[in-house]
């Protein structure tokens, strides 16, 4: 099933370990990962490499989302994703790397803002760091920029994430691969929608629909069914997008089965619904119509 509208990936890396140092890819032992073994990432992944997995689908832009690259160079990242974008047009915008309780984060983000295609950041908290005054204060700088915050934790932080959208009722927080509820006994996904709705409540919350692989389990419209109406419901049509996070997904399922699933699973919703999810919600969220 081919998507009868445009596409817009919220969520989706490239990368070539050849020339690039990301330490996760280049270096051994390999670093914990929740799917498991990721051998398979180790290797170029090249705008060519993703329009073959896309096929028929008719992506239009994508974000980009940092790679953990070389922490000590984040400015490095953009720079090479600017060299992308004059050489293929893709990514349409990035999320780039920065460490919010750094004492260089403020020449850090003015410099990352000054590249025009830099929509925001993605840091990923440990337990407890959003509540810390100087990560707060580093938070805080990213309006300032004009630049959203991509949110990666686990579904047990995001009680923690919401407090926080709160005390920053300006801030734009978009969270990462839907709160990664890889618990899905009952327990697990009755806690993951609980925190779900504690951020969800916030306004200046969205969240990105990605990252449902589960460990030795085929990535189908049956097992992840009930975690992507259960999130497109807490957050409302409006405030939900589609993300392949390939090549990471790639790990789980092919892009097809990816789309050609999601397409199953809000076959019942209006076509404006639809488009809405699959193509304008990340267009306006992460401000692609000046690109």
């Amino acid at each position: 099933m081919v998507a009868p509208f445009p596409i817009v990936d919220a969520h989706q890396h490239f990368w070539d370990p050849r020339v690039n140092y990301l330490p996760w890819l280049c270096d051994k032992p390999p670093v914990p990962f929740r799917y498991g073994d990721y051998s398979a990432l180790r290797r170029p992944y090249l705008p060519a490499d993703y329009f073959a997995d896309a096929g028929p689908h008719q992506v239009v832009k994508t974000v980009y989302v940092e790679t953990e690259w070389d922490p000590s160079d984040p400015l490095g990242e953009m720079r090479y994703v600017e060299q992308l974008r004059r050489e293929t047009g893709f990514p349409t915008v990035a999320v780039a790397q920065a460490w919010l309780d750094r004492a260089d984060l403020g020449a850090t983000l003015a410099a990352l803002a000054r590249f025009e295609f830099v929509r925001g950041i993605r840091h990923k908290p440990k337990p407890g760091q959003m509540s810390e005054k100087r990560w707060q204060a580093g938070f805080a700088q990213l309006s300032r920029q004009g630049l959203r915050f991509d949110l990666q934790a686990p579904w047990t932080q995001l009680e923690e994430a919401a407090r926080l959208a709160r005390d920053f009722p300006d801030a734009r927080i978009v969270l990462n691969h839907t709160g990664l509820p890889a618990d899905r006994s009952s327990a697990g996904i009755a806690g993951w929608k609980k925190a779900l709705r504690a951020l969800a409540a916030c306004p200046n919350a969205a969240v990105k629909i990605s990252g449902l692989g589960v460990p030795g389990q085929s990535w189908t419209a049956q097992a992840n069914r009930e975690v992507v109406l259960a999130a497109i419901d807490i957050f409302g049509i409006g405030r939900a997008m589609f993300a392949s996070n390939f090549p990471v997904d790639s790990l789980c399922a092919s892009f097809d089965a990816i789309v050609t699933g999601m397409l199953a699973i809000v076959r019942d919703f209006s076509a404006a619904e639809q488009r809405a999810f699959f193509h304008d919600n990340a267009i306006r969220i992460y401000d692609m119509e000046r690109t």
